[in-house]
């Protein structure tokens, strides 16, 4: 190991090549290049080995980090694609969306001792992507089949995630999807320029080939309720991820082109996939030549203001109440959309819109960060009399997002939701309220990561197969 591993001191830390700034801010390609192979083992060479893996602790997953990059180092790629996708149902696309700088690389003990973290989600893409390239990805096969079925509501990364698993275990899977596509947010949020949607395509397609059951345009709340699915399925899994887009009080906020970051995203991306789009096509959605603000600082806003670029915005600019070390974005693309030239308004706030009928400019506060809050971040305070106008004619909010109102909307009123309008489940269970209704994702967690939604799917996967095996070893009752 000593041969292969722990050359962080003698091999510096290298990503892989990321396109030129004013090349990539035209087009919507990913922009990042793909490792060589000597390059990948180079670089997982750097590894070092630790007694215990921070990595490994700070990944929801709990992928078996140090043990696939010494199987890169020794040039074992497909053992290592093997063990990477034992705890990741789509381990390609977390290598390419996961903020790496947040979880697994912003805890590498090299990289808290000054020498630079692993590149670990490159890597992770590296192998995968090679797996898919030369055949190693397997058909999804079920151990056997059994007579039971489960209902999956929505086509995110925690409904495939569940689907797969449930699956794989020989059950008979259906998933509900509202969109004409399954993917959920892979597809219609995330731009296409950190994640094409190919990559998403073909893992739906593994599941399709597998015996999974996807209808598509179907609305629970429209096309059923949930007590039909009940009435239909074993158990069903509610993974619906939350919509609902957060709002800003302020004077003028009903004018036009103020508008949802996903409504933008979502246009955006249909109409990169070869939709018809009437709102893009109208220049209601399209961000060219306007002045383009978006409001918010994780990584949806990052998603609008880099799209906007790329759509031929005259400017793009983000308001953002606190300053750069308080983001709640990934700092990798924040880095992204410096480099692609956005205007970044630190310490800024909306205080009004301005326009007769669509928006014409915003009226900013500038801040100041006071005491911490509850959570210890620094609360920001408004500065008197340095009020400014930009000038804007899309503006985006790009705030967080709420769970919509699910009891209501699926006709099932004894579906408990916490304060915050999540679904309430049993945490050793992942059951709602109802007997056989689970629910995982952001839906139950609130907005949270992709590689979350996955956890969660997995779990509920494991609790639903423990709950139907539970059923069935139930003395029956007699005729």
């Amino acid at each position: 190991m000593v041969e292969k591993m722990l050359k962080f001191v003698s091999v510096e830390r290298q990503t892989p090549e990321k396109r030129a700034a004013d090349a990539r801010a035209h087009d919507f390609h990913e922009i990042y290049a793909e490792f060589i192979a000597e390059k990948a083992a180079e670089q997982a060479s750097r590894c070092s080995q630790c007694g215990v893996p921070f990595c490994q602790v700070h990944c929801p997953l709990s992928n078996n980090i140090p043990d696939w990059l010494k199987l890169t180092a020794e040039g074992r790629l497909e053992e290592a694609h093997e063990l990477s996708q034992a705890t990741n149902n789509m381990p390609e696309i977390c290598g390419r969306i996961c903020p790496q700088d947040r979880l697994c690389e912003g805890n590498c003990v090299i990289e808290n001792s000054g020498h630079g973290t692993v590149t670990i989600g490159a890597i992770e893409k590296y192998i995968n992507d090679t797996a898919w390239e030369r055949g190693w990805v397997k058909p999804l096969t079920p151990l056997r089949q059994r007579r039971e079925s489960i209902g999956v509501v929505g086509a995110g990364p925690a409904g495939l995630a569940a689907a797969e698993e449930l699956r794989r275990k020989g059950y008979r899977v259906t998933v509900y999807e509202r969109h004409d596509r399954a993917g959920g947010l892979l597809v219609y949020g995330i731009p296409n320029f950190k994640l094409e949607k190919e990559v998403v395509a073909r893992r739906v397609q593994r599941l399709v080939d597998g015996g999974i059951v996807f209808k598509l345009n179907f609305e629970v709340g429209r096309d059923a309720t949930l007590a039909d699915l009940r009435a239909q399925h074993d158990a069903v899994f509610i993974a619906t991820g939350v919509y609902k887009a957060r709002e800003i009080e302020a004077p003028g906020v009903g004018l036009g082109r103020i508008v949802p970051a996903l409504d933008f995203l979502i246009t955006a991306n249909r109409k990169g996939l070869g939709d018809a789009v009437p709102e893009f096509d109208s220049g209601m959605l399209d961000a060219k030549d306007k002045d383009v603000a978006v409001i918010g600082g994780g990584d949806t806003a990052m998603d609008c203001v880099r799209t906007a670029m790329r759509q031929g915005a005259k400017s793009v600019s983000c308001i953002y109440r606190r300053d750069r070390d308080n983001m709640p974005g990934s700092m990798r693309e924040v880095a992204n959309a410096e480099e692609e030239g956005i205007d970044f308004k630190w310490l800024t706030l909306p205080k009004a819109f301005l326009g007769m009928k669509d928006v014409e400019g915003v009226r900013i506060s500038r801040m100041r960060l006071g005491l911490p809050d509850a959570t210890g971040r620094k609360s920001p305070e408004e500065i008197k009399g340095a009020d400014f106008v930009l000038k804007a004619d899309l503006v985006i909010k790009a705030l967080g997002f709420d769970p919509e109102n699910l009891p209501e909307k699926f006709t099932a009123p004894e579906l408990a939701v916490s304060t915050w309008g999540t679904l309430r489940v049993t945490p050793s269970t992942m059951m709602t309220s109802i007997d056989g209704v689970f629910a995982g994702g952001d839906v139950m967690r609130g907005a949270s990561l992709v590689v979350w939604a996955i956890r969660d799917g997995r779990d509920a996967a494991a609790a639903i197969h423990k709950h139907i095996q539970g059923k069935a070893r139930l003395p029956q009752a007699a005729e």
